[in-house]
């Protein structure tokens, strides 16, 4: 089976830079590492190969040689290359490909022994001495329609690990300073032999920093975090609804040893109303008006999100007719127009009556004839079918 070409694995050009090279392995590599394919033999598989592809093309004397004989430059212990370059192909000097993901990502690697993938990307741990981005925290906040509606400042207080005071988050008790790792002399991976193979490691001793704080500080116990009381602000715009989530840069978890600080995530959730009932961006709702305002037709207030609303109800008004207020409804998040309220009236008929009121509806339902057929002419017609 032919071999991929390496700049394809990559999925880079042949003019790429060092930098664009390094980047397109990262990315690949984050990919295709086993710590996210655990089992999948495929994915580690093309780990390897990508991890091969950028050792080549990373060494210029290689890549050079690879660009003037492709495949053909490393085989047979890489006769063709210049000056031999024996020892390139096949079983000779490429290193272990997580020795290469250390080499790009810093710090352990995957299955090679160490901390794993998900610890070097995003963050978190102990007190190992590595730079080490904070870790994103999550915070779910409940609101009102109206909060919804109109949008709202919340000020939210949660705790996090934050950067300690006392050392300035550096891990050392003030007044002393971090001094070469005795165990791995400032290299930070120590050597570990199984036989005739030879294996690297993180330093146990100093996470991979290569330094040891001399004398902890007293506060953090030399992680450089404490746990802390947080409290942001965060505006809240019109038109969320619930599942929405805000982004506050910079207030997750402190970093450590100079990493940048993750973010806070705001999910929201926006209570359910006593009056309303959202449908996307309109909103509804069922009033109760009296029989004699539908008959006679008149105007009512009825409430919104904004204040009050008149609504003109037409002579006539069925119970379940259902009328559009223009522009009333929820705002859209993304700017565009404002929905409408749509509400339904429902007619009450009254329970009790004054003799003077049952008498005057007595007089209407003989005036109009339903004393005698109090059932509409129309319906009988329709219902002749079933019987």
């Amino acid at each position: 089976m032919a071999k991929e070409d390496y700049y394809d694995l990559l999925g880079v050009s042949r003019d790429a830079s060092e930098a664009e090279l390094k980047k397109a392995y990262r990315k690949q590599a984050i990919k295709y590492h086993p710590d996210k394919n655990p089992g999948d033999a495929t994915a580690e598989e093309k780990f390897k190969e990508i991890s091969h592809a950028y050792e080549v093309l990373k060494d210029a004397q290689k890549r050079a040689a690879y660009d003037r004989y492709g495949h053909a430059a490393f085989e047979n212990g890489g006769g063709r290359g210049p000056g031999g370059m024996s020892g390139m192909g096949g079983g000779g000097g490429f290193h272990d490909p997580f020795d290469i993901f250390r080499e790009v990502f810093g710090g352990a690697g995957g299955g090679g022994g160490g901390g794993g993938i998900f610890e070097e990307m995003f963050g978190g741990g102990g007190s190992g001495g590595g730079v080490r981005d904070g870790s994103d925290l999550r915070y779910d906040l409940e609101i009102s329609l109206e909060d919804a509606a109109k949008g709202i400042e919340k000020e939210l207080s949660f705790r996090k690990a934050a950067t300690c005071e006392r050392c300035d988050g550096s891990g050392a008790e003030p007044g002393s300073k971090k001094v070469t790792c005795p165990t791995c002399r400032g290299v930070g991976q120590v050597q570990r032999s199984g036989g005739i193979i030879t294996f690297r490691q993180t330093c146990p001793t100093c996470g991979g920093a290569g330094t040891k704080i001399e004398k902890p500080c007293s506060r953090c116990r030399g992680e450089g975090r404490e746990s802390k009381t947080a409290k942001v602000k965060v505006r809240i715009p019109p038109g969320v609804d619930t599942g929405s989530r805000l982004r506050s840069v910079g207030n997750g978890e402190a970093g450590l040893s100079g990493g940048q600080p993750g973010d806070l995530y705001i999910v929201l959730t926006v209570k359910d109303h006593e009056i309303f009932e959202r449908q996307g961006q309109d909103l509804f709702c069922e009033i109760p008006i009296k029989f004699t305002l539908a008959v006679l037709g008149g105007t009512i207030e009825v409430p919104t999100l904004f204040g009050k609303a008149s609504l003109k109800i037409p002579p006539g008004t069925q119970s379940g007719t259902t009328f559009r207020l223009r522009a009333k409804g929820m705002p859209s998040l993304r700017g565009g127009a404002q929905g409408d309220q749509l509400v339904r009236v429902h007619v009450e008929v009254p329970k009790k009556l004054t003799d003077e009121q049952r008498s005057l509806l007595e007089e209407f339902a003989k005036v109009s004839g339903d004393a005698d057929q109090p059932t509409e002419e129309g319906w009988f017609h329709k219902a002749k079918k079933f019987f």
